[in-house]
């Protein structure tokens, strides 16, 4: 039994220790905005700019950034909202949100503008500051000097005989007793230098007598001595006679004495003066008094308190420009710049989804692939599957015939033209820490119409490092309304995962709206798109 027992006990020491060092970390709670930034002109200076809200992700699930809680102005496009510009997870400025307007298209000049949007001043980021930099000293230690080496003018020890020798050598009788003589030698060769002794005189035959009178004493003096401070005056070489009668006195002050103090000569407000400031407390009947003769001030309270009161900022406050300061950017113009927008309610670290590459062979042997993917889709774009017939009698007697019959002709390989495309741009992501780079691929071709076709194209390395296209698009000029062409804006981290997403706008012929698509193992999902804006 008590073997049982103690292993009992044992059994259970082993399952309680675990558990008290088990610790659950509290589930942080994510606000996330993301949105799209466009303007015309610098990034530091635009001509016209606007904000487009997107998403939020808020309660573990993610919101249209312009439609919740648009009572009255959506929760993402806040006065004072503060947005941070980032490309590829870099942050390059901020944007500070004054006011939104919710915009309706009215006729075909006005395209794309329906919706909530955004206006604010852009801010570029604060400069590190950089310390000033101090250049190290060289070493001040000095050297071991040898006799050899030794300065004839440098001061330095000698015993009686005048020969050298060092402090560490001296002993202690040797240094008292060179002390002692050149204390002798210094007081016989300098007749003014003063000397110090005791009272009872056994100091030196040259010192000062105890009774010198230019010599200074310190004693007390009492009342009955009224020549002491005239003696003293006079003994010192003080000009002010002792019966000055302006000089001041200072003497201990008694119960019976007045409490002014100040003398009429002096030419000070007197005591009765009723303006005369006073340091003391005054009781409820004093300020009464005070208020009915009309000579106290009332209180003015707080400066800060005042709604009139001028404030002073370096350049003109973010929240007092208008719109005139801040131009409102309409429609889809052709120098239309975009990027990502996020406003976060914790700031996090810098992750950089932008993946750099090796060299210039890389990018191109990464082009020309990408360029073989898109050309395919391409070529086929427009052109009806045909459907899929049974094998002919024919077809099925040629695929019997010998090798070397002559009956069999050899079919000759088709080489397609290659289109000819504008604007191509290739960009690689790391879309998570150990992730498989993705590339994406935009360009379009020549011409109006059906003939200018656009075409997207993203892949991801596969096990063999070649890429595998896991989302593309093809559509031309004439039938966007039925597929919109669908251009990339950035990758961004929409849920703070540390796991980014790549952000398309899907533009359509008079409409569009963005859709958040995740890549992952091959394969891509549209994880969320905003209604449509027309």
């Amino acid at each position: 039994m008590k073997k049982l027992w103690s292993i009992g006990i044992l059994l259970v020491s082993a399952g309680v220790a675990p558990a008290q060092m088990h610790k659950v970390a509290k589930p942080e709670t994510v606000v996330r905005s993301v949105g799209v930034y466009e303007w015309t002109g610098e990034l530091a200076k635009p001509t016209a700019s606007r904000l487009i809200p997107v998403t939020l992700y808020i309660d573990k699930k993610l919101e249209d950034g312009g439609l919740y809680l648009a009572r009255p102005v959506p929760f993402a496009l806040g006065s004072g909202n503060i947005y941070e510009l980032d490309e590829a997870g870099v942050a390059k400025g901020n944007l500070e949100l004054v006011y939104a307007r919710h915009l309706q298209a009215v006729n075909i000049a006005e395209a794309y503008d329906d919706g909530w949007f955004g206006y604010g001043s852009f801010k570029g980021l604060v400069a590190p500051r950089k310390l000033p930099t101090r250049k190290l000293q060289p070493a001040r230690t000095a050297g071991i000097e040898t006799n050899a080496s030794v300065d004839p003018d440098k001061p330095h020890f000698t015993n009686k005989a005048g020969q050298p020798v060092t402090p560490a050598s001296t002993s202690a009788a040797g240094t008292d007793t060179a002390k002692t003589d050149s204390k002798t030698t210094d007081a016989a060769a300098d007749p003014d230098r003063p000397k110090f002794s005791k009272k009872d005189g056994s100091g030196d035959a040259g010192s000062t007598p105890a009774d010198d009178p230019d010599r200074p004493t310190m004693k007390r003096h009492t009342d009955a001595d009224p020549t002491a401070t005239a003696s003293s005056g006079t003994a010192s070489g003080t000009t002010t006679p002792a019966d000055d009668p302006d000089r001041p006195t200072m003497k201990r002050r008694s119960g019976n004495d007045t409490a002014d103090t100040t003398p009429a000569s002096s030419g000070s407000t007197p005591a009765d003066d009723p303006d005369r400031p006073t340091l003391k407390r005054h009781t409820p009947e004093d300020a009464k008094k005070a208020k009915e003769s009309g000579s106290s001030v009332a209180g003015v309270g707080s400066l800060n308190d005042d709604p009139d009161r001028p404030a002073l900022h370096r350049g003109k406050p973010v929240a007092a420009m208008t719109e005139k300061e801040l131009p409102k950017l309409s429609g889809l113009p052709v120098d239309l710049r975009q990027m990502i927008a996020v406003s976060d309610a914790a700031n996090r670290p810098v992750h950089d989804f932008a993946r750099p590459w090796e060299d210039d062979a890389e990018r191109v042997a990464i082009l020309t692939k990408m360029q073989a993917i898109a050309q395919a889709q391409l070529a086929a774009y427009g052109i009806p599957a045909a459907p899929a017939a049974a094998p002919s009698k024919s077809a099925a007697s040629s695929t019997t015939r010998p090798a070397n019959s002559k009956l069999r002709r050899p079919v000759k390989s088709l080489q397609r033209a290659k289109i000819p495309v504008l604007d191509e741009q290739l960009k690689g992501y790391l879309l998570s820490y150990g992730d498989v780079p993705t590339f994406v691929y935009q360009a379009h071709t020549d011409g109006e119409g059906a003939n200018l076709r656009y075409v997207t194209v993203v892949a991801q390395l596969d096990a063999q490092h070649e890429p595998k296209m896991v989302l593309h698009t093809v559509t031309d000029a004439a039938h966007l309304d039925r597929t919109a062409r669908l251009r990339l804006v950035d990758a961004v981290d929409v849920e703070a995962s540390n796991r980014a997403s790549l952000l398309f706008e899907m533009r359509g012929q008079t409409s569009r709206q963005f859709g958040v698509y995740r890549i992952l193992g091959l394969q891509a999902e549209q994880i969320f798109s905003t209604g449509t804006m027309q």
